[in-house]
Formats: structure tokens, sequence, C-alpha cells
């Protein structure tokens, strides 16, 4: 008799319970609607992801949330909540998202992208701050990033077939130099190749779909890896990819160290530390290799961005050259100190962060307690996604925003580190960097990189669509003579 009442209710409390995961709660922003145990699962593409958030938010608002299964993710399109929640509630919002792939097969918990906040996030990132912040930078780091800029120029001319991968070396040499006193003398370093081929290798790993949501649904742990099309051994042959190309530049700098003494990078720092510190080899090389991921890939990312928007807008790229010309002239090529006396060439470079932002969603935070605004509730563990693309095409604050027009930031020359932090909201240029406590360790390095990049590309080259326009031409045009003597 007992049997016969509880079995009933245990079925149908099972039933209640799978047919909630997946039911947003009516005290959280509003959202799309949900199927059972998906949530909204299945409607995020595999694809441009960030173009259907840009378009729930036109639907739903600046906050809006999803499910995915019995988890919370929130979309965030509304410079005031970024302002009110990542910034001002920072020690709430500077968690990241569980990830066994990421956090566990490949990295075992060191790498600063996902790792989770505490004593060791904030060790490393003060170690970071210590050797990027602005008066270091402007001491000791921009020579580098002016010679390093100097040779992409040459390499440009020495080799025009390879303009894709120049602004790859500049940017992976500077970053190399500084952190391991290790520089990358050609597009061919190992190193280099190896570093971007990793990152491509890792960022299909995440795109949707590409593994199973382990996260969501342990369960699916225990389904054979080839139904999901061997996620398992792809994710650990990232990792080892990753494991030992780290390694292997740690092991060059002792080598270097026992054989040309100290050259002063972080590393040397480190390693002189390292008792003190009480890192193990596999902290010391994440470490770096974060900074290597970073300070490769955003530059770099950004410059081809640039390129490929001067071969459809020639007007802007002729604006800026005339600019150049009346102040830098045709002796030398633009410095760091000529930033201020370059508004419209300042303008570009926020520009190309605007118009194809390198990581169009961010990467996402996680709620680390329960919180409200605006009268809608944000549990403990939500994922928190910052829609940069959507912010930065919104067409009421960038007029045509499929358009590169460097005009959306006509005279604004204040350096992107400062508007993250003005309490004025409206005034910040764009969030390619990030938010809150996760913004950019190397904000005050990228900005110099990308101008000094930029700058010296315009001053030097014609940009021009290629004959069988399936390729980007770089004249050697303007500065042939002088570019000739530079070599």
């Amino acid at each position: 008799m007992l049997a016969a009442i509880v079995i009933p209710l245990v079925l149908c409390g099972l039933l209640y319970v799978i047919l909630s995961t997946g039911r947003r709660a009516g005290n959280l922003p509003p959202g799309p609607p949900t199927l059972p145990i998906l949530g909204n699962l299945h409607q995020i593409p595999k694809k441009g992801s960030y173009l259907k958030f840009t378009e729930w938010a036109k639907q739903y608002g600046g906050l809006y949330s999803l499910k995915f299964g019995s988890g919370t993710a929130v979309v965030i399109t509304d410079r005031r909540i970024i302002k009110e929640l990542i910034d001002k509630k920072s020690a709430k919002y500077s968690d990241r998202p569980t990830s066994y792939i990421s956090g566990n097969l490949m990295t075992s918990g060191d790498h600063l992208l996902v790792m989770q906040y505490g004593q060791q996030w904030r060790t490393f990132r003060k170690l970071i701050h210590q050797y990027f912040m602005e008066s270091v930078v402007e001491k000791r780091h921009v020579e580098v990033q002016n010679a390093e800029a100097t040779q992409m120029l040459r390499d440009m001319c020495v080799r025009p077939d390879q303009h894709m991968r120049h602004p790859k070396r500049y940017s992976n040499s500077i970053i190399m130099s500084l952190v391991f006193g290790l520089r990358t003398p050609s597009v061919d370093t190992p190193h280099m190749t190896r570093l971007y081929d990793m990152m491509e290798n890792w960022s299909q790993l995440m795109e949707p779909g590409a593994t199973p949501p382990v996260d969501i649904y342990p369960f699916l742990h225990w389904v054979p890896q080839k139904v999901f099309g061997n996620w398992l051994s792809r994710s650990k042959n990232v990792g080892d990819e990753m494991n030992g190309l780290y390694s292997s530049v740690l092991e060059r700098v002792r080598e270097r160290r026992r054989t040309q003494g100290n050259k002063d990078s972080l590393m040397d720092s480190l390693l002189d530390q390292r008792e003190k510190l009480g890192f193990s080899d596999h902290q010391l090389y994440f470490l770096g290799g974060v900074l290597m991921e970073g300070g490769s890939d955003t530059t770099s990312s950004l410059i081809i961005a640039f390129i490929h928007a001067m071969t459809r807008w020639g007007n802007v790229l002729t604006k800026a050259q005339q600019e150049i010309d009346g102040v830098v002239g045709e002796d030398r090529t633009p410095v760091w100190s000529d930033y201020a006396k370059l508004p419209y060439v300042a303008a570009i470079v926020k520009e190309a962060q605007r118009w194809r932002p390198v990581v169009p969603l961010a990467f996402p935070h996680a709620a680390a307690e329960d919180d409200w605004i605006d009268g809608q509730f944000i549990p403990k563990g939500t994922i928190v996604i910052i829609n940069a693309w959507g912010m930065h095409h919104d067409e009421k604050r960038f007029p045509n925003p499929d358009t590169f027009d460097p005009d959306h930031y006509k005279g604004q020359t204040t350096l992107a580190p400062e508007l993250a932090a003005a309490a004025d909201y409206e005034s910040r240029d764009h969030y390619g960097y990030g938010s809150g406590r996760r913004i950019c360790p190397g904000i005050h390095l990228a900005e110099r990189n990308l101008f000094l990049g930029i700058a010296k590309l315009i001053w030097a080259f014609s940009i021009e669509p290629a004959v069988d326009e399936q390729e980007t031409s770089l004249a050697r045009s303007r500065r042939d003579q002088k570019l000739g003597e530079q070599r």
C-alpha cells in the first residue's frame, strides 16, 4: 500500500524536476522562450552567436537571461549595467564559469584567463601589472615596440606575400622580448608558428557544438567520446601542445640565462624570485604562456582588421596619410610621442577595436554570489556575458556601425585605460580590453602596440585590393627610398 503511494509521488517529483530544468524563473531578467531540459541551448548558433545575442538584445533589452540546462546566463549589452555590476561590484563578478575542458584538461587551473578568482589569480595579476603598468611601459618597453614596428615595415617590403603574417611576428616578438628576453626574428620562427597553430586549435574546440556541454550535463562524461567527435582526445592534444610550447620556452630562457645572463625580462625577474614566490614550473610557464597568447593575438588581429578596412575605405587612409605627412614628414616614421598630435590616427585605432572586436562576446565572468539589479535577480554561479559586439554596433551611438568611420571618435585621444576607469560610462570608447578586475593587464602595452603598428603602416604604404580581390596589396608607393634606407 505504501509503495503504491510513494512510487507515483517519486515519479511525479522526478517529472517535475525534469520539466523544471531549463525553465526561466519569474524573477530573472527576461529572455527568449525555453524548452524543458535544454533551456535555450538549442537556439545558440554554432557560428556568429554574437549576432544572435545582439538580435536578442534589441528584443529583450540591455540585460536578458538565457537558460543552459539548470544553469543561468545573463547577457549585458548596456554600458550602465556593465559599470554597475562588473566595475562597481567587481568582487562579485571576477570569477570565471567552470570549464572542465579549459580549466582541467588543458591547463590544470594555472591559466590566468580561465583561473578562478582567488589568491593565485591576484598574485599573477600583481606580477603582470608591476611589469606592464603605464610608467614602466613608457620608460622601458616603448623602444622595443618602436623597433619591432620598424622591422614590420621592412618585412612588408622584403616579403610582401606574407603581409598577413608580419603583424603576427610584430606583436609576438614584442611580447616574447619583454616576457622572455627572446625575439621572433621572422614569420617562420618556430615558437610563433606553434603558438598561432595552438590558439587556432583551441578556438575551434571552444566553438558552440564542438564539444559536449559537460559543465551543464555532467553525465555526458560517461558517453563514449567518439559520439562527440573524440572531444576528449582533441582537448588533451591541445593541452599537450600548450604545455609543450610553454615549457620549451621556459627552458630556452634558462639556457639563455646560463649562456648570456639576465636580460631583465619578466621571466628573468620571476626566476630570480622563484623561491620567494613558491611557483612550480607549471605555474611559471603558464604565467608566461598567457602573456604570449594575449600579447600576440589581440594586436595582430586588429592590425589585420585595419588593413582589410583600408582596402574598402581608401578615403580614411588618404586622410590619415595627410595628417601624418603634416606632422611627421617623410624623414622619419611616427613614434609614440606623436600620439597626441595625430588625433585622426588615434581615432582609427579606436575604430578598429570597435569595428572588429577580437572577442565579440568578451570572455564570460561568473557571479560569485546572489545579486539584484533593477529589480531583476542574478543567482550565484550565473554566467555573465558582455556583448561587446552589440554595444560597438549600436546604431544610436555609432551611426552606420558597419562602416569603418574614425569620425565615430572624432577628437577623442584619451587612451582606453583612462576611459575604462572613468565614472562616466558613456565616455568609454570600447570594450575590447574587457571590464572590471578582469580587464586586460597589458592594456598600456597594447595601446602603444596598436598605435605604432598602424601609424607606421599608414606612413609607409598605400593599401589597395589586389587584382584578384582575394588578397590585399600593400603597394610600396609612398616611401620606397626611405624604407630602403631603413633596411
